[in-house]
């Protein structure tokens, strides 16, 4: 206990020997005390900002890599996270210390305000560079594939500079921040006019993103903005689509909410996707099928089960007629374009990367004067352009092939070769000498074939 007394007493001395020390060489004059007191707040800033930078700064970055989030460690310090605390330290031990540096006058108010001011626009800067920190760790993840949080994280950033602005002006102008915001509200119609996309985009991208309407990687279809393709970034104010061409349209955020565009995401998530393609059959070349092309037709494997129901339905349909049956026009009788269409679902039906779980049909469309229409309508069991184009072609190759089987054939307008050749064929034959009657026979057997929608062999 005598030793502790005596190492106190020790101690006490010593303090008062500096003391007295400094009284004695402390300066006299009003400048250099100013001057002194300025350097020594200076010199305290910065030692409060080396033991932030070398203690606190380090124990938080410590503390992130072992709990094995250097994903966020190394993304506050690419976007200087840190560095913005590091800063803001030396201002505000200057706000703090100012008002004790000796004969500083009225200049200490104006200084703090300032020093004040900046502490807090630096950390303001230090939390966006959180934000953006946060959206580089997301970026990295799974759910960023599909999911975007770049709307949200500008919106943060926009309220965060917001309330820098009102705080920082508050602080400078020494005023209240309750009254900047009441100035804001008697602005409120010159700043709706100014920030008029920003607050639609704002609505917008939240909808868009809170009701899953937009992913990153949804295909997109807008004619009206010339967008067509893949989706690749959706911002405040822009979303971004790569069209077919490699190209990349910019389309404003509130546009998407408030205009209409297809997206095909649900087509990739159910797993088929539409053909939806017509043949177009000549009608002259539509008739009922003879009993020896319903017979021929019956060897075709996907059409046997077919006719045979229906020759029992037509056989037991006539048998009903009794003497009427004689007459052709009142028996029934099948058709070479409704054969057609069954031997068109029928394969369709058998086709391995049609799916059979989805709509399918072969139907007749309202003929028109470029033929009948008949529309093949299914999905294919895979989704990848590429394939999808494969398998659509496969089968329009197997069908237009078909159709001489059946007397059918495709509507098509002639071209000029077809008509130059008439043409020839019909003054050839004047030239030939073979006389009136027989330019009689070749303009009638010319107006025969356009009566049958054919054109003539010459």
């Amino acid at each position: 206990m005598f030793h502790t007394a005596r190492m106190n007493l020790n101690l006490d001395d010593l303090i008062d020997t500096v003391a007295d020390t400094l009284q004695q060489h402390y300066p006299t004059h009003h400048w250099a005390q100013f001057a002194l007191g300025l350097l020594t707040l200076v010199l305290a800033a910065l030692f409060a900002q080396w033991v932030v930078a070398r203690i606190v700064l380090y124990f938080a970055h410590r503390l992130l890599v072992l709990t094995e989030r250097q994903a966020w460690d190394k993304a506050l310090a690419r976007h200087r996270a840190y560095h913005q605390l590091w800063y803001a330290v030396p201002f505000a031990a200057v706000a703090i210390g100012i008002g004790d540096v000796p004969h500083i006058g009225h200049m200490a108010d104006v200084i703090e305000r300032l020093a004040h001011a900046g502490a807090w626009v630096c950390v303001f800067f230090a939390m966006g560079g959180a934000l953006s920190a946060w959206q580089d760790v997301y970026a990295a993840s799974m759910q960023a594939q599909t999911r975007s949080i770049k709307g949200y994280i500008q919106i943060g950033k926009l309220a965060l500079a917001l309330i820098c602005g009102v705080l920082v002006l508050s602080i400078v102008i020494d005023r209240s921040p309750l009254w900047m915001l009441s100035g804001l509200g008697a602005l409120s119609a010159v700043l709706l006019l100014v920030f008029k996309d920003t607050l639609l985009s704002l609505v917008a991208s939240t909808q868009l993103t809170s009701n899953d309407m937009l992913r990153i990687g949804d295909w997109i279809e807008m004619p009206q903005s010339n967008a067509d393709g893949f989706v690749k970034d959706i911002a405040l104010h822009t979303v971004k689509v790569q069209n077919w061409d490699n190209t990349v349209t910019t389309v404003p955020t509130y546009k998407l909410f408030s205009e209409s565009y297809r997206n095909y995401r649900q087509m990739f998530e159910s797993g088929g996707r539409r053909i939806k393609r017509t043949l177009r059959i000549d009608a002259t070349c539509v008739r009922f099928l003879t009993d020896e092309e319903t017979a021929r037709l019956k060897q075709f494997r996907l059409l046997h089960d077919y006719l045979e129901e229906k020759q029992i339905e037509v056989d037991q349909a006539n048998k009903n007629l009794g003497e009427l049956a004689s007459e052709p026009a009142n028996r029934r009788r099948l058709t070479n374009i409704g054969t057609f269409r069954a031997y068109g679902l029928a394969y369709l039906q058998r086709h391995p990367e049609i799916r059979q779980d989805m709509s399918m049909m072969v139907r007749m469309m309202e003929p028109q004067s470029e033929g009948i229409p008949v529309e093949v309508y299914c999905f294919t069991a895979v989704t990848a352009w590429s394939q999808y184009e494969r398998i659509q072609g496969d089968v329009f190759d197997h069908l237009l092939s078909i159709l001489p089987e059946m007397g059918l054939r495709l509507y098509q307008a002639p071209s000029g070769s077809d008509m130059s050749g008439l043409v020839s064929g019909l003054i050839g034959g004047g030239a030939g000498g073979a006389g009136g009657a027989g330019r009689s026979s070749a303009i009638g057997g010319a107006e025969s074939g356009r009566l049958r929608g054919e054109l003539p062999t010459l």
